[in-house]
């Protein structure tokens, strides 16, 4: 289990990533964040995607897909992807990480696919 610096470090490290986020979408706030404040504002974005996570939380909601959880939510920009991956773990309900990685840098299904692996080792 990974403590959230380490976490937050391991999603930087996936190729192309731009900044990385543990947010709370109850609040919007962000509990963590690490990134290059130059290219995109963690905190904003924390906050704005919430709203985007509530939306589908409550779409998912109305749809009876009880049965079903969110991986994760993809936002294609022209020049990023932004990654919102809601955590499953019991401690780690009401929490997302947020991942911006450059488009032309990033491989997004092994972004995907590490940040899966970050979410699973995460102890909050």
């Amino acid at each position: 289990m990974a403590n959230l610096e380490t976490s937050l470090k391991e999603a930087m490290a996936i190729e192309g990533s731009i900044g990385v986020a543990l947010v709370d979408y109850g609040s919007g706030m962000a509990l963590g964040s690490l990134g290059d404040s130059t290219e995109i504002d963690l905190h904003v974005a924390a906050a704005g995607n919430t709203d985007v996570v509530r939306a589908k939380m409550r779409a998912m909601e109305l749809l009876n897909l009880h049965d079903n959880e969110i991986e994760d939510i993809l936002v294609s920009l022209t020049t990023q992807y932004h990654l919102l991956r809601p955590l499953t773990t019991q401690s780690g309900r009401g929490l997302f990480l947020f991942l911006a990685l450059n488009r032309a840098r990033a491989n997004l299904a092994m972004a995907r696919h590490q940040l899966k692996r970050i979410e699973l080792s995460l102890e909050i």
